[in-house]
């Protein structure tokens, strides 16, 4: 696939727009969109956070997770998933039957959000709003034309609501495969927690079942 070099906001779209759309390279593999991605200016998230952090996976993965966003530990490595919820969510999957090393996985947005008062220099997660995620789908837009999975695992309300629109609740759809159109492309779709909720549960093993029961439809779903 041929290489081009990305735009930037030379074209008149300032920076900080809330939109990363000329950031994102026309042509080339993820290789080149994970190089520009790390030179995104599409919102002020850039600004605070360490990096950008971008998916990771093979073009060829049959399944696609995406999450909200880098936590505080994915956000200084640079790599997604690579937190207690990483660990929890490769546990799931093994469990579920779905080897996490054949997955693509990645995040409705590409940098961490954090408050600044936090207490004993730890940084504490913040949601992002819809218009941090609506700036952030054209990278999540390219992901999906590039790796074209046969079924995505929706984690979380975020990923949801970036991908199904803001009227998404998780807990109306998990564990249901869905068929829907995302960016052009008829896609399907298996809802379900993110697995920080899990970590957050007060009966955590209960919630872990639930988890992996809803990757088992997903396991199935791919054959």
């Amino acid at each position: 696939m041929a290489v081009t070099k990305p735009r930037t906001p030379g074209d008149g779209t300032p920076e900080d727009a809330y939109t990363a759309e000329p950031f994102v390279p026309d042509h080339g593999g993820l290789p080149t969109l994970r190089e520009a991605a790390a030179n995104c200016r599409g919102c002020p998230l850039h600004r605070d956070a360490t990096q950008t952090v971008f998916g990771q996976g093979a073009a060829s993965a049959r399944l696609l997770l995406v999450g909200e966003q880098p936590g505080d530990q994915e956000d200084r490595q640079g790599k997604p998933f690579v937190g207690p919820a990483g660990k929890l969510l490769d546990r799931a999957l093994a469990e579920a039957g779905l080897d996490p090393a054949e997955a693509y996985v990645t995040n409705a947005v590409k940098h961490f959000k954090f408050t600044r008062a936090e207490p004993r220099g730890r940084r504490i997660h913040k949601a992002p709003s819809l218009r941090e995620m609506s700036a952030c789908g054209p990278w999540l837009a390219a992901e999906l034309a590039i790796v074209r999975p046969e079924l995505i695992v929706v984690l979380g309300a975020t990923a949801g609501k970036a991908l199904l629109g803001s009227s998404f609740r998780v807990g109306e759809v998990r564990g249901t495969l869905l068929e829907r159109e995302i960016h052009g492309r008829a896609e399907r779709l298996l809802p379900t927690v993110h697995p920080s909720s899990v970590l957050r549960s007060d009966d955590r093993e209960s919630a872990l079942r639930g988890l992996v029961a809803d990757l088992e439809v997903a396991a199935r779903a791919l054959g």
